[in-house]
C-alpha cells in the first residue's frame, strides 16, 4: 500500500521511539512511502529548529527518508479542499503520488476523513488498521 507521512509524523519518528517510530519502520517494511517535496522541505526545517539537529545530521535523517521513498512529487496541484494553503499543497502532493492513506497528527486534516479514494488517517488509525489486516 502507498502511504505518505505527513511532517508531523515524520518528526515524531525521529524525536522520539514511540508509536510514529514503529509506525514508519512498519511503512518501511511492509509499505511504500511516496513523499512530497513540500514534506520534505518542511522535514527539514523541523529538524533543525525543533529538534535542533545540525545541518549534517538533519542531511543524513534527509538523505535516508527520501532514499526510502519510492517516489518524491514535485509540483503537484494543491489539493481542492477547505485547508490551510500549505497543507493542500501537500495533499495535492499525496494524491499525485497515489498514497491510499495519508498519515498525519494534524486535527484540521484529520476532519476531512478522506479526499477522492486517499483515506486520512491519524498514527493511531493506521497502527490499528493495520493491526487488523
Amino acid at each position: 500500500m502507498r502511504v505518505f507521512l505527513d511532517t508531523n509524523v515524520l518528526v515524531s519518528a525521529f524525536a522520539t521511539r514511540g508509536l510514529c517510530a514503529d509506525l514508519f519502520e512498519l511503512v518501511l517494511l511492509e509499505h511504500e512511502l511516496v513523499l512530497g517535496v513540500q514534506v520534505v522541505q518542511e522535514l527539514n526545517k523541523a529538524l533543525r529548529t525543533k529538534l535542533r539537529l545540525s545541518a549534517l545530521q538533519a542531511k543524513a535523517v534527509l538523505d535516508f527518508v527520501s532514499d526510502e521513498a519510492v517516489e518524491t512529487i514535485a509540483g503537484a496541484a494543491p489539493a481542492n479542499v477547505r485547508a490551510d494553503p500549505a497543507d493542500a499543497r501537500v495533499l495535492g502532493d499525496a494524491l499525485a503520488a497515489k498514497a491510499a492513506l495519508f498519515v498525519t497528527g494534524d486535527a484540521a486534516l484529520l476532519r476531512l476523513h478522506a479526499i477522492e479514494t486517499m483515506k486520512i488517517v491519524s498514527p493511531r488509525g493506521f497502527w490499528e488498521r493495520m493491526k487488523k489486516a
